[in-house]
């Protein structure tokens, strides 16, 4: 009876969302930053505050259109896609925000970022 309850909890930690173990949120770019791509990562930003994740997301896209080595934008889409449920689109942009850091310590101790890359 124990090893089934054990197994039931195991399964049902398996099946929740990532983002259910993080509350980490979207990053703001570094000083410099094109102003497109910052523009673009601010209105993400704000709708992914309120739970606008598409409408996020399309902006997040578009500031990775901006300046694609901006490991910020790449976490931020992938965080967007991950509350989304597309796991392994997150998992591309999480790689791609480590890749592209730069020594941003929120990006390379995600722990989210770290749950999708094993």
């Amino acid at each position: 009876m124990k090893r089934v309850l054990v197994a039931l909890i195991a399964f049902a930690m398996l099946s929740l969302p990532l983002a259910v173990f993080a509350d980490e949120g979207p990053l703001a770019l570094p000083a410099g930053a094109n102003a497109d791509a910052n523009k673009h990562n601010e209105e993400g930003i704000a709708h992914y505050g309120q739970g606008h994740y598409d409408v996020a997301l399309k902006h997040f896209e578009a500031a990775s259109k901006a300046d694609p080595k901006l490991g910020e934008v790449h976490f931020n889409e992938a965080i967007t896609l991950d509350k989304m449920g597309k796991h392994s689109d997150a998992t591309m942009h999480f790689k791609g925000a480590q890749k592209n850091a730069g020594g941003n310590k929120a990006i390379l101790d995600s722990a989210i970022l770290h749950s999708h890359i094993k």
